[in-house]
């Protein structure tokens, strides 16, 4: 009797790893072998890039609010300091937009900060 293989599962698995290599480069697209470690590595780098993309994004508002706090004479980390003595609960990113697009409003908390 004939070994029992299911080849409808076992192609639908193949396929849908070829589908996701779509838009590879050579046989990084079309070959099974290559493109199943090609499109494990590519999952590995999308989930680590979620992971840095949080990363960067505190780095630049920390970046940005640290140059709108020196134009008015106060480091990032005493700027901060006093938003938290003073009870001003902003997050770096409102903090870091309102550093860039809106100065005047930047300034009236900083000012706020100081007091």
């Amino acid at each position: 009797m004939p070994r029992s293989v299911n080849h409808v599962a076992s192609k639908a698995r193949r396929k849908k790893i070829l589908k996701q290599a779509k838009g590879f480069f050579g046989r990084r697209k079309n070959v099974w072998t290559v493109s199943k470690n090609a499109v494990e590595k590519s999952m590995l780098y999308a989930y680590t890039g979620r992971k840095q993309k949080k990363r960067n994004f505190r780095s630049l508002w920390i970046q940005r609010i640290n140059a709108g706090a020196r134009e008015h004479g106060l480091s990032y980390s005493q700027f901060m300091g006093l938003c938290k003595k003073q009870g001003i609960d902003l997050n770096r990113k409102v903090l870091a937009d309102l550093a860039m697009n809106h100065p005047e409003a930047f300034k009236a908390i900083v000012e706020k900060a100081k007091a």
